[in-house]
């Protein structure tokens, strides 16, 4: 992988507001994945590609990350961003809306992970368990949302944000097939293995 290239996508990203994960959300995610090795990746929200592409670093031999994003500029941007760090090979973009591609997918993930629109929270989660292996790890970034999530925030413009958000915390503490833990980095990070 082409560290400077990345270094300049994380550099743009930020100074463009995109919004992109989380230095300390990463190293969280990067621990898990180094002992994984996982063979095949889910993310929901590619934005610019800057997650996927750290996330080839951890990938097992002829491992794969397969990508969902609807914003043609974001695609068009993550595809130059692939090419340039030199992982193409490794990143597949499904281009759209996850909510339509995720029930077409008939594939088995090592890891899921969870970056998109926080209101549909709940319908990803429901897709990651069908298509997430036995033992396989989840990974739902931003869940605590600004601490909206776990405070009484009830402002009109995110309110169904955070409802979604608290009810992919509550299944997924509630669900006898996970385990959940929820961390306090970045702006929360669920953490749901599989039994």
């Amino acid at each position: 992988m082409n560290t400077q290239e990345l270094k300049k996508i994380k550099t743009k990203a930020l100074e463009n507001h995109i919004p992109i994960i989380m230095d300390d959300t990463l190293e969280v995610i990067g621990k898990y994945l180094k002992q994984e090795k996982p063979k095949r990746i889910l993310e929901i929200g590619t934005a610019v590609g800057y997650s996927a592409i750290c996330f080839t670093e951890f990938l097992s031999e002829e491992g794969t990350i397969d990508t969902i994003e609807r914003d043609e500029e974001r695609i068009h941007e993550a595809k130059t961003n692939i090419k340039n760090t030199e992982v193409k090979d490794k990143i597949n973009i499904y281009e759209g809306d996850a909510v339509e591609i995720l029930p077409t997918l008939n594939k088995k993930y090592d890891v899921v992970f969870i970056d998109a629109a926080k209101g549909k929270y709940p319908f990803f989660l429901k897709e990651a368990i069908r298509m997430i292996k036995p033992k396989g790890i989840i990974f739902a970034d931003n869940i605590l949302y600004k601490g909206y999530v776990m405070s009484d925030y009830n402002k009109h413009k995110q309110r169904t944000a955070v409802r979604n958000l608290r009810e992919y915390i509550k299944e997924v503490s509630e669900n006898p097939n996970l385990e959940t833990e929820i961390l306090e980095v970045g702006d929360g990070l669920a953490v749901s293995r599989m039994k």
